[in-house]
């Protein structure tokens, strides 16, 4: 399994960025890694997926205050990850 990396490592910008800073860093971004730009380039869709999905959470104010407080994981998601306890022979 990979592991995601950070949405404001993905958009380049820092964690106190305002909202038109995310929307100024997605809309500079998706024109550099874009499709049509890139043709035949699976590395470019691979990254204007990626940051498609940082600017979906983190352009939603609720979103981002999730992701902020608890990263990718999210709410109820378990501490030891989507495994949870396999293995663990209690």
């Amino acid at each position: 399994m990979t592991e995601k990396r950070d949405y404001y490592d993905v958009l380049e910008i820092s964690r106190n960025a305002s909202d038109g800073d995310i929307t100024k860093a997605f809309r500079s971004l998706a024109r550099k890694y874009h499709p049509d730009k890139n043709p035949d380039d699976t590395e470019a869709e691979k990254k204007f997926k990626e940051v498609q999905e940082a600017y979906a959470i983190l352009s939603n104010k609720e979103e981002r205050r999730k992701y902020d407080t608890f990263g990718h994981s999210g709410p109820g998601s378990s501490p030891f990850g989507p495994g949870g306890f396999q293995g663990v022979n209690i």
